[in-house]
Parts: structure tokens; C-alpha cells; sequence
């Protein structure tokens, strides 16, 4: 309970995994270093540690033998980061930026082109540092906010657990789009009239995303600094400067639409792979059959779209391992499809193209669009899933509340 509060990235994820195996999930946020300090925390005492051991699922298989693949991986130096790799990139968002500003005045059609290319870009590049543990991803952890408008805390605090509790309804936030767009049958007291047209207005909600995670992240970076947690100020201050810059160099007429076709191109992107999967109604102790069923992996077909999605479209393996740098996911590709077979993993490597996999998203819309509302279907936000601290059934629970 006192390691509750100290917890860097905030109490909620002791809160969440209190009683439960959270071994794949912390190895995948961690760096090398910072899990080697592990052993330096407190010791539960043994009646303790006997009763979560008895309280958690015992490990899988299919656990077993993806530690060990990490643990290879790891030693053949899957997480080296290839400069001359990032330095292309951010190359090639600077270009877009210059573009963008060169002809805001000229060509606006075009600058806002561009300015939602470099919008997009600069969120995936940060997407990739945020959760990258190198040193080059701690130099460059506030390059999303200086470039993109998003705080790290606020991509940490919702991101980091959409990836370890994805398509967990009433838990995972991604999957939370009501009422504008719903991903099942809803109870009739959460349902709403935009349903029953959602598969021919989705763009419309899809263009607002990076408008509403923009809001989202002033809301958080504030309270953050409020809260006192690590690095907020420089945070903020890497939020105003972007502003700053954005409304200095680009006109309304250019930068406003543009923050909307950011959102549409990005949202085209990032719901699909996990949409049309599996979606759970319960906890899954078993993590790593859960990405496996929960994520699909574009194919695609060609160079522009491979740079487009910026990585998005190696969603599994993204998943498996959010520190490692995209770079490498397609060499990783090959590796998780044996991996998949060898551990009879259900569905197995799961992969489609990429103007399929966004029909079998428009499909599933069009499909819960004509449903009937589910008298008891769980709601999206809230629903329960909680660890046992919440429960009142562990030893840390004492002196808290729930919710606390």
C-alpha cells in the first residue's frame, strides 16, 4: 500500500493488477533497467504472497514460452534503436512541415495536406518515443507534445492500459466511442439514436479524434502539474510551445481543418486492428493470448501506406512488445506467426489487407448498426473488471476506499 502512492506512473495500475499476475505487463513497459529494480522493492510478507499466489491464475503455457521468447529477443538485441532509421523519419516530418508552412498562404488546400500528413506523423513518431525505453526514446519522450499537441502523461495514462487490457469492455477506452459509434449491442439505457446510422457517419466522429485528444491532453497536462507527478511543467510548457508555433506559422484556414483530416486519417488507422477481433467481457490472466486474439495486422500494399501507418499496421507485434522500436517489427513478423502455430494460439497469426481489414471494420458498424439493443450488454465505460484492492480483498485495501 505505500508503494501504491509512490508508483510513478500513477496508483491506478497497482489498484488494477492488486491480486493478479502482471508479469507480461510490467516487462513490456519497463526498461531493463527499471525492471532489475524490482529487487530492491519491498518483500510481501509470506502469508501475503501465499494468498496472492493462490489468488492469481496459475501461468500458461503460452505465458512460459513468450518469456522465454522475450528473454531471447532481448539478449540479441531486439531494443537497439538504428539512428540513421529515426533520423529519416523526423527527416521526413520536417519536410512536411516546412511544406505545409511554405505554402499556407499559396496553395492552402495543399498546406492543410500536408499539415494533417505531419500531424499524423509527428503522433506516430511520438507514439513510438513514448513508449520506446532507449536513450534515444528518453531524449526524445516530449517530442509529441512540442510536435503533435499530445501529453505524455495523458497517452500514458489511457494508452498504457489499452495495452494491457485491450478490448476489455467497460475497461479499455479505445473501445468506449459511444454514443457516437458502438462496437456491440448495447443495454437500451446506453443506447442512442446515432446508432442506427453509425456506418454512414462514422467519418464524422473519426475526424473529431485527434481534435478530442488534443482537448483531452490540456485537461490532463494541467491537472498533472496540479497533482505535482514527474515532469509535468516540462510537459506543459512543450504543449504551449507547440501552439505557440502552430498559430504563428499557419493560418486558421489551414491549421483548424487540418487538426480534422489529422483525425480521420488517424482514426482509419487505428481502429480496425482491434475492432473486428475478439472483445472480452471478463479479465484475461493469460495476456498474451489475449493480444493474439484481440489484434489484427494490416498488409500493406504500398510504400506510402507502409509509411502512413506508422508502424500501426504491425499491431501485434506493437502489442507484444509497445518498447521496442517499430523498426523492427517487421523482422519480429515472421517470428510471432511461428510462435502463434507453435503454441496453438486461436486464430492464430491473424493478418488482412489493408483496404479488407477497414471493410471488415465498416462491416462490424453496419452489422451493430442494424442490431437490437441487449437488455444487460455490459457499458463501455465502468463496468467492473476490478482488482482485488477495489474488491476489498487484499491486504492493501485496508485504509482505502473504493475508487480511491
Amino acid at each position: 500500500s505505500g508503494w501504491r502512492k509512490a508508483h510513478p506512473a500513477g496508483s491506478h495500475w497497482i489498484d488494477w493488477y492488486d491480486g493478479r499476475d502482471a508479469t507480461e505487463v510490467m516487462d513490456a513497459f519497463h526498461s531493463e533497467k527499471a525492471r532489475a529494480m524490482y529487487q530492491r522493492l519491498p518483500k510481501s510478507v509470506e502469508t501475503t504472497a501465499q494468498m496472492l499466489e493462490a489468488e492469481a491464475e496459475p501461468d500458461t503455457k503460452t505465458q512460459v514460452a513468450f518469456r522465454e521468447l522475450r528473454d531471447k529477443l532481448e539478449k540479441e538485441g531486439w531494443w537497439e534503436r538504428d539512428p540513421i532509421h529515426e533520423v529519416k523519419l523526423l527527416g521526413i516530418w520536417s519536410s512536411l512541415c516546412v511544406g505545409a508552412a511554405l505554402t499556407a498562404q499559396t496553395a492552402p488546400p495543399l498546406s492543410i495536406f500536408l499539415t494533417a500528413l505531419a500531424m499524423t506523423n509527428a503522433g506516430w513518431l511520438g507514439h513510438d518515443y513514448v513508449h520506446g525505453v532507449d536513450k534515444w526514446s528518453d531524449r526524445l519522450r516530449l517530442f509529441v507534445c512540442y510536435a503533435a499537441g499530445l501529453g505524455c502523461t495523458w497517452w500514458s495514462d489511457k494508452h498504457n492500459k489499452h495495452h494491457a487490457l485491450t478490448n476489455e469492455k467497460g475497461v479499455d477506452e479505445d473501445i468506449a466511442t459511444d454514443p457516437f459509434l458502438y462496437t456491440w449491442a448495447p443495454d437500451p439505457e446506453n443506447d442512442s439514436p446515432l446508432r442506427k446510422i453509425q456506418h454512414w457517419t462514422f467519418f464524422v466522429p473519426f475526424s473529431a479524434l485527434f481534435a478530442l485528444w488534443r482537448v483531452d491532453t490540456m485537461k490532463v497536462a494541467v491537472e498533472a502539474v496540479e497533482q505535482k507527478r514527474p515532469g509535468a511543467k516540462e510537459e506543459l510548457f512543450g504543449l504551449l510551445a507547440h501552439y505557440f508555433v502552430l498559430l504563428t506559422f499557419l493560418p486558421f484556414g489551414v491549421w483548424f481543418p487540418a487538426v480534422f483530416l489529422s483525425g480521420l486519417m488517424s482514426a482509419l488507422i487505428v481502429t480496425p486492428t482491434h475492432q473486428s477481433e475478439a472483445m472480452f467481457e471478463d479479465y484475461q490472466p493469460d495476456w498474451v493470448t489475449a493480444q493474439f486474439m484481440s489484434t489484427r495486422n494490416a498488409v500493406m500494399t504500398n510504400p506510402f501506406s507502409e509509411w502512413l501507418w506508422g508502424g500501426m499496421q504491425y499491431q501485434l507485434e506493437h502489442h507484444l512488445f509497445p518498447s521496442m522500436p517499430r523498426s523492427k517489427y517487421p523482422l519480429l513478423k515472421p517470428i510471432l506467426a511461428k510462435f502463434a502455430e507453435e503454441n496453438n494460439i486461436p486464430g492464430g497469426y491473424r493478418e488482412s489487407g489493408e483496404f479488407e481489414i477497414l471493410k471488415m471494420n465498416w462491416d462490424l458498424y453496419k452489422e451493430v448498426a442494424e442490431a437490437d439493443a441487449v437488455v444487460g450488454a455490459p457499458a463501455s465505460r465502468g463496468n467492473g473488471q476490478l482488482g482485488a484492492i477495489n474488491k476489498g480483498t487484499s491486504p492493501a485495501a485496508v485504509g482505502f476506499s473504493v475508487g480511491n
